[in-house]
C-alpha cells in the first residue's frame, strides 16, 4: 500500500484543509495517454472503488488502477522556491 513521508503528509493535510469537508483529502488517479501520469485532484470524498489511505492525519484517495501502479511506492511531497508543491514518488524499501 502507498505509504506517505512525514512532508508529504503535512502537505496533504494542509491543502485539505483549505476546502470544507470533514473526509477531505488529495484523490490520484491515472490520467489516459501515451505516458504513465497521475492526475492529483482535491476531493471531499473518496469516489466508490477508491482505496484510502490515512498516514499522519492526512487522507490520500486512489482510483483503483492508481492503487494497483503506486502499491509499492512512497510518496513525498515539498515546496518549491516560488511556493509551488511538487509531489515525489520513491520505492519502498
Amino acid at each position: 500500500m502507498l505509504t506517505l513521508t512525514e512532508n508529504a503528509s503535512a502537505i496533504v493535510k494542509e491543502i485539505a484543509s483549505q476546502t470544507e469537508g470533514e473526509d477531505t483529502g488529495l484523490r490520484i488517479a491515472v490520467e489516459p495517454g501515451p505516458e504513465a501520469a497521475f492526475g492529483i485532484t482535491v476531493t471531499e470524498q473518496p469516489e466508490p472503488g477508491d482505496q484510502v489511505v490515512e498516514q499522519g492525519g492526512a487522507t490520500v484517495y486512489l482510483e483503483s488502477n492508481a492503487a494497483e501502479v503506486l502499491d509499492d511506492k512512497v510518496l513525498d511531497a515539498g515546496v518549491d522556491t516560488a511556493g509551488n508543491v511538487e509531489f515525489a514518488l520513491a520505492q519502498q524499501a
